[in-house]
């Protein structure tokens, strides 16, 4: 706990990629075959040789973003790209390399990450974890540096003839690992995290370091974007009670960065008899994430949980210092950790600056309790994820194991059942500490530092401090369970989830009978729409369900709001109104009118006291909806503006939406369906990088990337995905926009598992890497 307080191509004619001469005792042997849209699968006798063909097939399509990534982790921007600038944001055609979980400068970036990460409690952690997680990482490695080594001077133009691509470590993988595991804690609080740091020697007195208030609005703010607006995913594991085949059905739709070094990256893999996988990896991390094995499919959404506390320590009056605390009566004193970062400076000299970080067991003054900041238990979870065979065993794992961050589990199996499980690392404050006292202040979660019995708890067999899965929210099913971002509460309708009698579960999993987002809303309101239509479903059925673009803000007010129409006298709202009447209330690339609403929404979803039929606890798929007739004056004021906007762009009212919400790829305007999730209530959704300009919205910037949905027969997983952003961020890959085109078109590939159709597949090509 830390103080917060002021305490590449097509490579069928490449050499490098053809393998080196057999070896009777080769140390790494495996075969990278690629299948359609550049798919590696990676097949391998141990995990670091898989981790090896990984690397390699991964560097070959993304080499200049992971290796940026890697200067990020280091600390080391500052020292390549000068201090006072910001890691690259995507523009044009070149990858963006800026965490979208934090935006600093360069110089506190690199201060953040030295001086946040401890590599030795990272080293400490691996070398008590299983051993397969390390072979990973070590052959991960080595695979990258091996290609590296082949490559050569011939890397894509981004990062061609750079000083900063270099060979990495087994540390600097620890590290990629680790910055994964803090987007919903430590990286929300960076800002704040650097600026309690010291400069050594500066003088210090009692008065300089007493506690600062903590702007809890600034906190609120924070997180909102963190967890509702930023983060998002969909996903819906149907059981056998409701599919067609008897089987489970799985729907994954994570929404995540288009633009960063977050972005997925399909893969297989494979070491027979032990471990086969398929799905993505996520930017880098040697395991797949999301998606399925013989026997099971999985996905995730990130938690409404929070996973992290603050701390009110009392510093001790005595200590000018400001780095002894009273605990339980106590004295105690502070850790410090000093960084230097070396910084670019203009004339090409390296300027170094350097701070002092003060850490306890829960800080100092006000401090951020992060319980992520050094789970070393990623990859060992997803292992155990990738080698279940139901979702029993899978969540069996999940108890065992207790590695996955800031993620729901939703998983289907061939047996038909289904399991929704928040096992994420969540602090163990058991709800009678949010009411006896030790909370100070609920909007920054801060609990009374000064005393043991306001610390996190502890269960038999948990990490330090965190719940154990066993005793947090979940559920199996064999009729359906879904998750879109809201809290356990609503993952099925028909069986509201509130925890255990008297209290439930912690506050901190989230908040039971509240107002859920208009996505969450349709999520549910169309799986009961298609069953009112027919008793079981399919792939076919789930695919539609990903891609309806049904507007559900759109559905609850405008029959109120064209009504209202009817009496506007000037032509300007006449005309609007007339586009909105015939819009088909879509999100589809033919869709006219789309965009009127959507800027027309985005002023009438802030209208106060909006809703005619309020929420009900009792009905909260459907509630609240209608439009206040006291309202009606403010929501005809919005549509107002909304047309003056697009008519002073000149965006005609009934323009397609595929003509104006696009990605721009070598130069090709892909036009891309899909609204804003959230905000309108779309199932899918999709962040733009740009507001409404006279060429529409340009460049996704998070939203919809890799999409799945999978069910099973005899042979193994029948499975159908795609990757909307595709498999590398090098402009002159064949990869670059082939699937974009595909989300286009709506589009579904199918994906072979067995070796008999990947060898089918006709792109299939296949080397062995040897060393």
């Amino acid at each position: 706990m830390l103080a917060l307080g002021a305490c590449s191509n097509d490579h069928d004619d490449d050499p490098a990629v053809l393998p080196l001469p057999p070896a009777t005792t080769a140390r790494i042997n495996v075969d990278v075959a690629r299948t359609t849209h550049g798919v590696p699968h990676v097949r391998a006798d141990d995990f670091r040789s898989l981790g090896y063909g990984l690397a390699y097939a991964y560097a070959q399509d993304n080499v200049c973003m992971f290796a940026d990534a890697v200067l990020t982790v280091r600390g080391e921007r500052s020292l390549f790209f000068g201090a006072d600038a910001r890691p690259r944001q995507r523009t044009g055609d070149e990858y963006g390399g800026g965490s979208g979980f934090m935006d600093l400068n360069n110089e506190d970036s690199d201060f953040f990450f030295k001086g946040y990460l401890d590599i030795e409690q990272l080293r400490a952690g691996y070398a008590s974890g299983a051993r397969e997680p390390r072979d990973l990482l070590e052959g991960y490695v080595e695979g990258y540096n091996r290609y590296l080594k082949d490559a050569g001077s011939k890397l894509p133009a981004a990062c061609a003839n750079t000083k900063w691509v270099r060979p990495i470590s087994l540390d600097d993988m620890m590290l990629v690992v680790a910055e994964k595991a803090l987007h919903a804690s430590g990286q929300a609080f960076a800002r704040d995290f650097v600026a309690a740091g010291r400069v050594p020697g500066a003088p210090v007195t009692l008065a300089k370091v007493a506690p600062r208030k903590i702007d809890a609005s600034s906190l609120v703010a924070q997180l909102d974007l963190l967890n509702r607006q930023g983060f998002g995913s969909n996903a819906l594991a149907v059981g056998r009670d409701l599919s067609a085949n008897g089987r489970g059905l799985l729907l994954g739709n994570p929404h995540y960065p288009w633009t960063t070094t977050d972005r997925f990256y399909q893969a297989h893999l494979t070491v027979p008899g032990r471990y086969d996988a398929m799905g993505v990896i996520i930017g880098g991390v040697p395991a797949v994430v999301i998606g399925f094995n013989r026997d099971v499919a999985w996905s995730h959404t990130v938690t409404f949980a929070n996973h992290f506390t603050t701390f009110r320590l009392a510093l001790d009056p005595g200590d000018a210092t400001g780095t002894t605390y009273l605990y339980d009566g106590a004295r105690r004193t502070m850790t410090s950790k000093t960084v230097t970062v070396e910084a670019l400076l203009p004339d090409g000299l390296i300027g170094r600056r350097t701070k002092t970080f003060y850490f306890s067991h829960q800080g100092a003054a006000y401090v951020l309790a992060d319980p992520n900041r050094s789970n070393t238990r990623m990859l060992e979870q997803w292992l155990g994820i990738g080698t279940a065979t139901s979702v029993r065993t899978l969540k069996d794992s999940l108890d065992k194991v207790v590695g996955l961050p800031w993620v729901n589990t939703v998983a289907a199996d061939r047996d038909g059942n289904t399991l929704y499980a928040d096992a994420s690392v969540v602090p163990h404050m058991n709800a009678d500490k949010f009411v006896n006292g030790c909370l100070l202040l609920q909007a920054a979660l801060l609990f009374d530092g000064s005393k043991s019995s306001c610390g996190w708890g502890q269960d038999v067999g948990a990490p330090a401090g965190v719940y154990a899965p066993a005793t947090a929210p979940w559920m199996m099913r064999t009729d359906y369970v879904g998750n879109s971002n809201d809290s356990y509460w609503l993952t099925n309708p028909k069986a509201l989830l509130t925890g255990p009698a008297p209290l439930g579960y912690s506050p901190l999993y989230g908040r039971v009978n509240a107002e859920q987002s208009l996505r969450t809303r349709i999520g549910f309101r169309q799986v009961e729409d298609l069953l009112a239509q027919r008793n079981k479903l399919n792939l076919v059925d789930m695919q539609a369900l990903a891609f309806s673009n049904r507007v559900y803000a759109a559905e609850l007010v405008l029959p109120e709001l064209l009504t209202a129409c009817a009496s506007a006298s000037s032509p300007l709202m006449q005309q609007a109104c007339t586009t909105l009447q015939a819009w088909d209330r879509r999100a589809d690339l033919d869709s006219r009118g789309a965009v009127l609403f959507r800027e027309f929404w985005a002023l009438a979803t802030a209208i106060p006291n909006k809703w005619a039929r309020p929420f009900d606890p009792t009905d909260p798929v459907n509630t609240p909806a209608g439009v206040a007739p006291a309202a009606m004056p403010a929501m005809l004021a919005a549509l107002r503006t909304a047309a003056d906007k697009l008519q002073s762009l000149g965006v005609p009212f009934d323009g397609r939406l595929g003509d104006y919400q696009v990605e721009p790829r070598n130069g090709v305007r892909i036009p891309l369906h899909g609204g804003n999730g959230n905000q309108e209530g779309t199932y899918g959704s999709l962040t733009m990088r740009s507001s409404l300009t006279a060429q529409g919205y340009v460049g996704a910037h998070w939203g919809q990337s890799y999409l799945q949905t999978v069910t099973f027969d005899e042979q193994g997983p029948v499975a159908q995905a795609m990757l909307t952003y595709g498999q590398s961020v090098d402009p002159a890959s064949p990869w670059y926009a082939d699937q974009t085109l595909l989300y286009s078109r709506k589009s579904w590939p199918s994906l072979p598992f067995t070796q008999e159709k990947i060898k089918a597949d006709p792109n299939y090509t296949t080397v062995t890497l040897r060393e």
